[in-house]
């Protein structure tokens, strides 16, 4: 293959506040999206004011990374008086595109920012060329396509749009029950609206029957012998399909996640960041190692499934409960390395004589076994056991700063 021709593929990470938004940067990320306060469709994460919104774009800049601020709500007569304000502030701050669901607000940003990139949200629900291409001649430069697409239908969709159209698709994390996220039934069970960024996943919960004359006698639900849970999906990973995600002539691989950890943030960007470079190294015949394929079920996470890319998903609910599977705790996160020893931050409890992994970008885990531990002030310790303190131990590797250590539970 002519590797001029190659497609180049982004690397798309969530971030909810500023410790997740350094850890995408840290961990390879090409771009990071982010919210603020207002007109985003996930309001549960802090999210960005205007001064971290500023020193956040400004942090990205300086290490070639972009960033993408969402006002993907569908909003409301009251909200948009409030938009030029928002627009206005994106522009000021540096913003490299502004994402965005409504076509209203679209027309908006070219009014009040007309040399702003747009990029058009998965709420929006694009599924065929011809969307895409009215939304292209409308001044968008990026579709984030509906996540019920397969490859082959958007492989057509860059076959018959202009090559300078972006396209974006989701590739790893949650999926949700409705049609790209168009759902109303968080709004009518607890009037919190998913529209407007305030989803509380009723899909995840179980449900049983309850017949009219007999109240407070609940009957299961079953769907089939597997259980109750009919409207909860697995979450999506195409880790192992890069080249198929690169073939099919998607611009950008977008990992969900902004109300996820920091940790979650560091691990899958990390990953993906690996994947895409082993791609790279041999396009025409990508195998990924197991080791990477292995990172992204190391955090916290449902069953996995490849969504709709591959055609009608078979096996893409999760029927047995709306849990996680999680089989690591983040124990701490290194500060800095000096002669011989790592410093470092705690997060969760562990003791002297605990094996561990620390996970640092663009690295193999490295298993160590932490046979002595020091607090602040070099003291010999047994435990880390405050939140947040201090401590190091000796190691002739140097870990850069940022650098995850976790233990399996």
């Amino acid at each position: 293959m002519n590797t001029a021709k190659i497609n180049r593929l982004e690397v798309l990470a969530p971030a909810g506040d500023e410790e997740r938004f350094n850890a995408a940067l840290s961990f390879g990320a090409d771009a990071v999206y982010l919210g603020r306060k207002q007109f985003g469709m996930r309001s549960s994460p802090t999210n960005f004011d205007y001064e971290q919104l500023v020193n956040a774009v400004n942090t990205a800049h300086s290490k070639g990374v972009k960033v993408y601020l969402t006002c993907n709500t569908l909003p409301r007569n009251t909200e948009i008086p409030q938009f030029e304000q928002f627009v206005t502030e994106a522009s000021e701050a540096g913003v490299d595109a502004l994402i965005v669901a409504d076509i209203g607000l679209l027309m908006l940003i070219k009014r009040y920012a007309p040399d702003m990139e747009i990029h058009i949200s998965t709420q929006t629900g694009i599924v065929n060329y011809a969307t895409a291409r009215e939304l292209y001649d409308l001044g968008a430069k990026r579709v984030v396509l509906a996540r019920e697409l397969s490859l082959d239908e958007i492989a057509e969709i860059r076959a018959k749009t202009s090559p300078d159209l972006d396209i974006e698709a989701f590739v790893h994390g949650a999926m949700c029950v409705s049609f790209s996220g168009r759902c109303l039934l968080s709004q009518y069970l607890v009037g919190r609206d998913a529209n407007r960024g305030e989803c509380a996943q009723p899909c995840r919960w179980g449900y049983h029957l309850v017949e009219e004359k007999r109240p407070g006698e609940f009957y299961p639900v079953f769907e089939d012998e597997n259980g109750t849970y009919f409207l909860n999906a697995k979450d999506m990973c195409m880790i192992e399909h890069i080249d198929k995600l690169a073939r099919a002539g998607i611009t950008s691989l977008k990992i969900e996640g902004r109300a996820k950890s920091a940790y979650y943030v560091a691990v899958v960007t990390n990953a993906y960041r690996m994947a895409v470079d082993e791609y790279y190294k041999a396009p025409d015949n990508f195998q990924l190692p197991d080791w990477i394929k292995n990172e992204v079920y190391n955090v916290s996470h449902r069953k996995y499934c490849t969504g709709f890319f591959f055609g009608t998903p078979q096996e893409s609910q999760y029927y047995e409960n709306s849990g996680y599977i999680r089989n690591y705790d983040v124990v701490a996160v290194v500060e800095e390395c000096s002669d011989g020893r790592v410093y470092c931050t705690q997060r969760n409890r562990f003791f002297a004589g605990d094996t561990v992994e620390i996970l640092a970008p663009s690295s193999r885990p490295v298993t160590m076994t932490l046979n002595e531990l020091y607090d602040e002030n070099g003291k010999p310790i047994e435990t880390a056991n405050h939140a947040m303190m201090k401590f190091s131990f000796n190691s002739d590797i140097i870990f850069p700063k940022g650098s995850v250590i976790r233990k399996e539970l």
